[in-house]
């Protein structure tokens, strides 16, 4: 298990950017798989983006193109850079971490550990 805080989020307008944080502690970080989640009101949580312990990302259809994942297990984090924002993404945005040898990536069961969750909002 590891304990994960995120920042970063806030209020932006449309076409604007944010930079999400996430800092791991309590394990071996360098192990896990990490991804970014999100909920909007009403929808289920679903994956945006993921990195390997090995440092290879993968992203959901619609971000792919404007958000970059990156880690640095020096520092136990992983960053969420997000550009080009549109009203859509609007969410709650967790950090999650999966020690599993094999991981489905869509699948929230299979990460451990959740962060507290940041909010991020796109409006003019």
């Amino acid at each position: 298990q590891v304990h994960l805080v995120e920042s970063g989020g806030g209020l932006v307008q449309p076409g604007g950017s944010l930079r999400l944080s996430c800092v791991a502690s309590g394990s071996i970080f360098r192990g896990y798989v990490m991804s970014w989640y999100r909920q909007a009101p009403g929808n289920q949580r679903e994956l945006v983006a993921s990195v390997t312990s090995s440092g290879w990302p993968d992203y959901a259809e619609s971000v792919k193109g404007r958000f970059t994942i990156s880690r640095d297990n020096a520092k136990n984090s992983i960053l969420l850079q997000m550009n080009s924002l549109k009203p859509e993404d609007t969410a709650v945005y967790y950090c999650a971490a999966s020690g599993l040898a094999t991981v489905d990536i869509s699948a929230p069961g299979d990460f451990s550990s959740w962060g507290q969750g940041t909010q991020v909002t796109v409006s003019s």
